[in-house]
């Protein structure tokens, strides 16, 4: 295990993902399409272990969050909030517990966060039938419970914990300032906190710093690149592209084995 700040030994590949994924993370925090940051972990996942993916991630999107919640952190609202926050850390709690069950078992791992991208990927197929089918009001205890529990554990496991939240707030028809704010201040709160089951799961220590500090550059380029993206590319095909390339990265997750390869080898 390297040190907290030693740059560990990643392959050249390693490098090219990870600017990458800095760069859609930066254009997810700026509001550009429907998810460009949650290829982030199951892209990283190709070329370093799951639990080192995650770990490296966590810290860029904590900055990330900063930037969103700096606008936004007088917009909120407030029973919404705290409807869905302590579920929200009851699935950290269960994501961590998932990754110390299995942190050995890198295949396990691949496979879930393979999984998990795919449901991402159907959910954003089906958004506007499963929105016309929820009714437009705040939605029962039971409800906030299960999908704030499903966020915390796929955003632990995957930092993919927005589409449960969307299927929470989008039928409310809150005001948009809200909206933003409310997600904002969610996710840096649970990203917040899962520093400590990281930490406890010696997460930390592998995600370190150093490499955190060289992508942060690439993160001010991937916000700069969003904000010019919103005026003048069309969301949805870029939506489509990216989801046919998530799509692709889930199943060679889910099959362990390069694409190219089980086509043509």
């Amino acid at each position: 295990m390297t040190s907290l700040w030693q740059l560990p030994n990643y392959p050249a590949a390693f490098w090219l993902v990870a600017a990458t994924t800095a760069v859609l993370i930066g254009i997810s925090k700026a509001g550009f399409g429907g998810g460009p940051g949650v290829i982030a972990t199951p892209l990283l996942s190709l070329v370093i272990p799951v639990p080192e993916a995650a770990a490296l991630l966590l810290p860029i999107l904590l900055l990330a969050d900063v930037f969103a919640v700096r606008h936004y952190y007088n917009q909120v609202d407030q029973p919404n909030l705290r409807a869905v926050l302590p579920w929200a850390m009851l699935g950290i709690v269960l994501g961590a517990l998932f990754f110390r069950q299995f942190s050995d078992q890198e295949r396990v791992l691949k496979v879930g966060i393979g999984l998990i991208a795919l449901i991402f990927v159907l959910y954003q197929v089906v958004r506007g039938r499963i929105l016309q089918v929820v009714e437009q009001k705040r939605p029962s205890p039971l409800t906030a419970a299960l999908l704030g529990t499903t966020s915390g554990f796929t955003s632990t496991l995957a930092h993919v914990g927005g589409p449960p939240m969307m299927i929470y707030l989008l039928p409310q028809k809150l005001p948009r300032n809200l909206f933003v704010g409310t997600t904002a201040v969610f996710f840096f709160i649970v990203n917040l906190v899962k520093l400590i089951p990281y930490y406890l799961l010696g997460l930390l220590a592998v995600g370190n710093l150093t490499v955190t500090i060289m992508l942060l550059p690439m993160l001010w380029l991937g916000t700069h690149l969003g904000v010019w993206l919103n005026q003048h590319v069309s969301e949805l095909w870029f939506n489509r592209v990216l989801y046919v390339i998530l799509v692709l990265v889930s199943l060679q997750l889910i099959l362990g084995q390069s694409l190219v390869g089980l086509l043509f080898g």
